[in-house]
């Protein structure tokens, strides 16, 4: 039986909307009223955030609050290595994705000759850099900093020297870029994309799943297939974001919804099957905004479900990550 660790950063300082500090908690309100020990039942931990920077005056409009992004950063690197060397694996809960990169810096930092393959189920690609990004948000731009490409052929922004500065900081959070290597990022259910990111999708030759593909094939073979792709990966990060959920179907409770996403049963089929693998280093579920549910507390019930279910299957399935 595998050794889980929860470790909980309800940090929102790179997103473009307030409220997903709270997504958390409000996974904890749905467990409650599930009935669930789960939250108890499990070793946790909180990466403390630094959200009262949102209080400040920024003065980095293309990466919004970068100083303590990089700060944060530094923070849930750390909490993820220590988690890894100790033995257990870790069930990230964050509040935006921009820590995403910090995340992945962990793994990388417990495990620095492995190679690394991610798949990020999201209804966005998240390639943006401070020199592409049209909103300036951070939740926007982890998978640049792993790839470690700025795509300066879509240079749209001229950062100012101080985001210039802390952005070639964030990029040693894990000494030596790439992270990963653009052959082992696997994309599932993106379907709102800009052009810049779409460059880097094409570029690279990125691996992409889209929902109409995944119902055509089913899950089952969709996952043996992603799989089999990153097969030369010695182990797996599985990063979620309840945005890859159709907003119509279950709810819009989510900094950027987007329709015609996943239904409920086939994130939860998807899930189980990655980590049936017994590859899945570290799982991580994000972005879910209770402030923005119009359902009550729907996306946090349904973050929570698919959470549960997945405790359960890695819970059972020995480790088999290749060293």
């Amino acid at each position: 039986m595998r050794s889980l660790r929860i470790l909980e950063v309800k940090s929102e300082i790179g997103a473009g909307t307030r409220g997903a500090s709270l997504g958390i908690d409000a996974m904890k309100v749905a467990a409650l009223n599930a009935g669930s020990m789960l939250f108890s039942e499990l070793p946790r931990q909180e990466v403390p955030p630094l959200n009262d920077a949102l209080y400040a005056s920024d003065d980095t409009p293309q990466a919004k609050h970068i100083e303590f992004v990089q700060q944060m950063y530094e923070r849930v690197c750390s909490a993820v290595a220590q988690t890894v060397e100790s033995g257990e694996c870790p069930l990230v809960l964050a509040g935006d994705h921009s820590t995403a990169g910090a995340t992945i810096a962990g793994l990388r930092t417990a495990y620095p000759e492995r190679r690394l393959g991610v798949i990020w189920i999201d209804a966005h690609a998240d390639l943006h850099s401070p020199y592409t990004t049209p909103s300036g948000n951070m939740h926007g731009m982890p998978l640049a900093l792993a790839l470690g490409d700025d795509n300066l052929d879509h240079q749209r922004n001229i950062p100012a020297e101080k985001t210039v500065r802390l952005w070639e900081k964030m990029k040693q959070t894990f000494p030596g870029s790439p992270w990963i290597l653009p052959e082992d990022l696997v994309f599932i259910a993106l379907r709102d994309v800009e052009p810049e990111e779409v460059h880097l999708l094409q570029k690279y030759q990125i691996a992409s799943y889209p929902v109409q593909r995944l119902r055509a094939h089913g899950v089952p073979t969709i996952a043996r297939e992603i799989l089999a792709h990153l097969r030369q990966c010695d182990l797996i990060y599985l990063s979620f974001d309840v945005d890859s959920l159709d907003c119509n179907l279950v709810s819009r409770g989510t900094g950027t919804p987007v329709p015609d996403g996943l239904t409920e049963q086939e994130a939860a089929n998807l899930l189980k099957e990655l980590c049936s693998s017994g590859k899945i280093a570290c799982l991580e579920i994000v972005e879910v905004n209770p402030t923005l549910d119009d359902k009550g507390n729907k996306m946090a019930e349904t973050a929570f479900r698919l959470l549960k279910q997945v405790v359960q299957v890695m819970q059972s399935e020995p480790a088999k990550i290749a060293g």
